[in-house]
């Protein structure tokens, strides 16, 4: 019997273990080097501020090193509004965050590959343990809706769940395309982040 056949199911597993333990072992490596304790709105501002002219690509950098790292989206919204101001920071802080939420999705699709084409699910036994039973219906729900609608099911997603890490590395799990990855989390991005830098603008005026 050839051993063939066996071989690819195996490799994909590696592969996607490896990528399920990569932000894992970013977040060691992080809290190591005492990343979380820089990468503040201070820090950020501080960091941008000292670089020069090579201020607005560190601070993209640094977007895309705390979003692999685990640390808020948020706080580099408001280092935006902050050092640049409501008109340019926020969308620059857009835009970074675009690029940042890309290169996880990168990184991950990078290590673990594209999702295989979607094998016919197996009908779960109506004895099954009713949690898990309603729970693996949910999944499936949800990944239909994934492969139907990518685009609008990633803009909802990104509406709740904003710059949620996890939510990246989930999506580069998937089968869903980069392009309808990248579209449907510019327009989820959209409302939320315009609402942070007008809440941040109004309480720096208010600090004022």
């Amino acid at each position: 019997m050839s051993l063939g056949g066996d071989a690819s199911p195996w490799k994909r597993r590696a592969r996607v273990g490896a990528a399920l333990a990569l932000p894992v072992l970013l977040l060691l490596v992080g809290r190591a080097l005492g990343w979380h304790e820089h990468l503040t709105i201070d820090g950020v501002r501080a960091l941008v501020a000292g670089a020069g002219a090579w201020g607005a690509l560190l601070f993209v950098a640094s977007f895309c090193v705390g979003e692999l790292v685990q640390v808020p989206g948020l706080i580099f919204v408001a280092a935006a509004v902050l050092f640049y101001g409501p008109a340019y920071g926020g969308p620059f802080a857009y835009a970074a965050a675009l690029v940042s939420i890309s290169v996880s999705f990168a990184l991950v699709r990078g290590v673990a590959g594209k999702s295989p084409p979607k094998a016919e699910t197996p009908q779960v036994d109506a004895g099954s343990f009713g949690p898990l039973r309603r729970l693996r219906a949910r999944m499936r729900g949800w990944m239909g809706r994934l492969d139907a609608q990518p685009i609008r099911t990633i803009a909802l997603l990104r509406l709740v769940l904003l710059f949620s890490p996890p939510l990246n590395y989930a999506l580069a799990l998937s089968r869903v395309r980069f392009r309808d990855y990248l579209v449907g989390s510019a327009l989820g991005l959209l409302p939320p982040t315009v609402a942070a830098v007008a809440l941040f603008d109004e309480m720096l005026a208010w600090l004022k």
